[in-house]
């Protein structure tokens, strides 16, 4: 059975990083009045009233910060906080030595904190906000000493760019670790090659925040190209599916097949003035610009995709061959991106390729295990039953007109008859599966309602609102029907209810199975199914009981598919 762990969340570790921000900041603004007070005493110089209201001020700002923080408001973990530093910090340096004051170097404290938090992109403009706030300032302060602006200035963008810089790389390399760790809970045999391929696409666009995501790939045993696609906004179960005989004439496929290619459409006058088309070689250590045949065939591929930018890199595949292909309409997508993609291929890949040998194994295994059920219910059930209705039907024969058994044999003969029919039909439906939505699962639930209806006089109601294709493989499908017959059979022997149901939905990728009964005499006590809940559990799943409005109790079961 998998035990789950309890990872922190991402809002739990923002607002850990939050509350040490703010404490940092309480200790910078006391730090900073400290020094304001020993650097007076030593100079025996009147400090301005307005220097001690600005520093005081941004005391009061960062402990009230904290405060707030510790005791979980949002607001105050949030992107405008680093945006009053900005204007506390300016209105610092306007009260003290302007261009002279060593406290431009709490700018810094800005950059760092919301480019470590937020990305590049942010701390960009917190970096430019603050030069410029710096630059202002001492415009203000009609201050002359040119020199020592331009180099503070230029020490402020500088290092303000390497802070950001590497900000923004610890942010992208969580989120790269994230998708990895994503993708590899994805690999379960259990969701099949299909689901695997088809949530990995769903988490690649979603990274990329791109507008499509392309996959192709062949197997070489058949010779035919699979088709994927799925578009922004989508999710896993809509990606579009198409088998294509040939696809030698197609632009997708003139890329170099062991090549990583990065277009990036310029802007006019860029467009002449830098490549637009790159390509990383197989065993290659650097990027190379593309040349003027793989240049107009990546324009072709950004024209085809209605693409400002997009991504193409080969997938390592033992059976066969396909690439991989990343479009996006309004961003740019880097360098960086495009290794991350083919190195996330080469993670993905073998173990969905080891999926659907295991599928293609347990498919065949499923098959002879069928074939051997079949052949044993017709020898051990089947040819009994025969027997017997030849006995019946030698016993009618023998038996005289006025025999008062002669209705009564008849009728023994007729229950023979409907039971040889459907011990055939059952035998037919192991051999040969159905295509069915619910595949066996709807007719199994049928008889198993009409069977307690026999039996117990309990209306068992079977629901299942799917409005798609149900896709599920041999072992899920067992262990569904198991735990439905053990929920039927506790209601059978553990209640007094006349009325049952047993509804089956999908939703958000989740296969819910709820078993209930009607109220009863009977006071509800909450118990907790040890069988019910280590089936779920086994398969990624939970199960729990509640009362309903009514009156009943439903047993609630989740299964992630």
């Amino acid at each position: 059975m998998r035990v789950r762990g309890s990872a922190p969340s991402i809002d739990a570790s923002l607002a850990a990083d939050a509350l040490m921000v703010g404490r940092m900041r309480l200790v910078l603004s006391i730090s900073a009045l400290l020094a304001i007070t020993v650097d007076a005493a030593d100079s025996h110089n009147e400090v301005p009233a307005a220097v001690w209201l600005a520093f005081f001020g941004y005391i009061l700002h960062s402990l009230l910060i904290h405060v707030c923080t510790a005791v979980g408001r949002p607001y105050f973990q949030g992107k405008a906080i680093h945006w009053s530093d900005v204007l506390w910090f300016t209105l610092i340096m306007s009260v003290t030595d302007g261009t002279h004051s060593l406290f431009f170097l709490f700018y810094f404290f800005a950059i760092l904190t919301s480019s470590f938090r937020w990305g590049f992109e942010e701390g960009a403009r917190v970096t430019v906000a603050s030069v410029a706030s710096f630059v202002a300032c001492v415009l203000v302060t009609c201050s002359d000493d040119t020199p020592q602006l331009l180099m503070r200035t230029a020490f402020l963008l500088a290092l303000g760019h390497m802070i950001v810089y590497w900000g923004g790389s610890k942010l992208a390399l969580q989120r790269r670790l994230a998708l990895l760790g994503d993708v590899s809970q994805l690999s379960n045999p259990r969701f099949g090659a299909g689901r695997t391929i088809a949530r990995t696409m769903e988490k690649t666009l979603a990274f990329f925040k791109a507008s499509h995501c392309i996959l192709l790939t062949r197997d070489r045993a058949t010779g035919t190209w699979t088709l994927r696609t799925l578009r922004e906004d989508d999710t896993c179960e809509q990606v579009s599916i198409e088998t294509i005989g040939r696809l030698a004439e197609s632009p997708l496929m003139a890329l170099a097949s062991d090549s990583i290619v990065l277009s990036n459409r310029l802007p006019w006058p860029l467009n002449h003035l830098r490549a637009q088309h790159h390509v990383f070689a197989a065993g290659a250590t650097a990027w190379r610009s593309a040349n003027e045949k793989g240049a107009q065939r990546c324009a072709t591929v950004a024209a085809m995709l209605e693409a400002r930018a997009f991504i193409s890199a080969p997938l390592p595949m033992r059976l066969g061959e396909g690439r991989v292909f990343i479009s996006s309409r309004d961003g740019r997508l880097g360098k960086s991106d495009a290794l991350f993609l083919a190195h996330l291929m080469e993670q993905i890949f073998p173990i969905i390729e080891t999926i659907e040998v295991l599928d293609r194994m347990a498919s065949e295994a499923a098959s002879t295990e069928r074939l051997k059920i079949a052949l044993d219910l017709h020898d051990t059930a089947i040819q009994p039953y025969i027997g017997l209705r030849m006995g019946l039907c030698a016993l009618r024969k023998r038996a005289t007109a006025d025999n008062p058994l002669r209705e009564d044999l008849d009728k023994l003969a007729d229950v023979a008859d409907g039971v040889i029919a459907d011990l055939r039909r059952y035998a037919g439906e192991v051999r040969h599966r159905t295509n069915d939505p619910g595949g066996l699962v709807r007719p199994h639930l049928e008889r198993q309602a009409a069977r307690i209806k026999g039996l117990y006089g309990i209306d068992i109601d079977i629901v299942m609102a799917i409005d798609a294709p149900l896709h599920l493989d041999d072992r899920v499908t067992a262990e569904l029907l198991q735990m439905v017959s053990e929920g039927l059979n506790n209601i059978c022997k553990h209640t007094h209810a006349r009325r049952g149901s047993v509804r089956i939905d999908c939703k958000n990728g989740q296969l819910a199975l709820c078993i209930e009964n009607e109220a009863c005499q009977e006071s509800f006590t909450p118990f907790h199914p040890r069988s019910l809940t280590e089936r779920a559990a086994a398969l990624g799943g939970q199960a729990h009981v509640d009362r309903c409005a009514n009156g009943g109790t439903a047993v609630r079961i989740e299964i992630p598919i």
